[in-house]
């Protein structure tokens, strides 16, 4: 492989025209190319970042290395199935697919092709996540809310898939392990799918999270808490800023530590990704760990269905 890594992007919509900008900015890497359904969108954006449309995917594939994948979740599937059975590496946006098996099989897919599989979930790379990555050991109680306005964007799945798999993948990988207990609500509000939902998530260890999204709000809100032996750490997602408290003695101390605002999380991803592939390297956020919180997930999901079945 050459020492740039030739990436091309499938779906160039709002987010995928966002991933073909970074990897025309990444050194390590070259954009060959783009591939959208739509022809006029696919030639826009190739003329912006001084790239090339291709007629189809087939052709692409044949001058790369490596696929960000940025399609609608129905067809997460279909799509990361060619491009690995291609033998190229792929970046899978989230949530991973559409049902665990799915997601099974990409993940057995690309330990067959030797290829590397990585899951976009972006809040492993905010910079407030990064701030205080490790000081979280541990925790027994974790509280998030993550909270938007209504977008017609991304109503192809329910406001789970769409916004609360951040946190539960965020909750997963602090905790290192999956809920032994899922108890969920929801209800459709705009559209004909769950706008608004809230689970609460039992571990083994006794460790409890209860995590609110909502698709339908007013204002955006995007927190998450947790609370640990002798410290409370609090992250805003959204402005980028932390503060925790920590007891020494009979004091409790808090602190407020510096957050690097200037980093774009999207882009720290897509740095990964391409630093995994050329140092053959496993990439930060695996295709088990997409695996894993689209299983939860699921799990929530499949609540609400059963709680809007006795509903009604």
């Amino acid at each position: 492989m050459s020492r740039k890594l030739r990436v091309g992007v499938i779906g160039v919509g709002h987010l995928g025209f966002q991933h073909a900008r970074i990897f025309h900015q990444i050194e390590e890497a070259e954009l060959v190319g783009v591939f959208d359904i739509n022809r006029e969108r696919s030639e826009f954006v190739a003329k912006r970042w001084k790239t090339r449309a291709y007629p189809d995917m087939e052709s692409l594939f044949k001058d790369v290395d490596a696929i960000s994948c940025v399609v609608p979740t129905s067809a997460h599937f279909e799509v990361g199935k060619k491009v690995i059975e291609h033998g190229l590496h792929l970046f899978l946006e989230k949530p991973m697919t559409e049902t665990v098996e799915q997601a099974e099989s990409l993940v057995n897919l690309a330990k067959e092709k030797g290829v590397k599989l990585q899951i976009g979930h972006i809040e492993r790379f905010n910079p407030a996540v990064l701030a205080v990555h490790e000081l979280i050991k541990s925790p027994k109680f974790i509280e998030s809310h993550r909270l938007a306005p209504f977008n017609p964007r991304g109503t192809d799945v329910d406001v789970v898939l769409d916004l609360m798999i951040h946190d539960l993948d965020l909750i997963l990988y602090y905790l290192g392990k999956e809920p032994v207990r899922v108890e969920a609500v929801g209800v459709p509000v705009i559209t004909k799918k769950v706008d608004i939902a809230n689970a609460r998530l039992e571990f083994d260890g006794g460790e409890i999270a209860n995590v609110t999204a909502s698709r339908i709000s007013i204002e955006k809100l995007r927190k998450i808490r947790m609370f640990q032996k002798d410290m409370y750490i609090s992250i805003d997602y959204l402005h980028r800023s932390v503060e925790f408290y920590r007891k020494f003695g009979d004091e409790i101390i808090p602190y407020f530590p510096d957050v690097k605002q200037e980093l774009e999380p999207l882009k720290l991803e897509l740095e990964s990704f391409v630093s995994a592939v050329l140092n053959d390297e496993e990439p930060p956020v695996t295709g088990m760990d997409g695996l894993r919180a689209l299983r939860v997930a699921l799990r929530v999901k499949e609540d609400i269905a059963r709680r809007m079945k006795n509903f009604v």
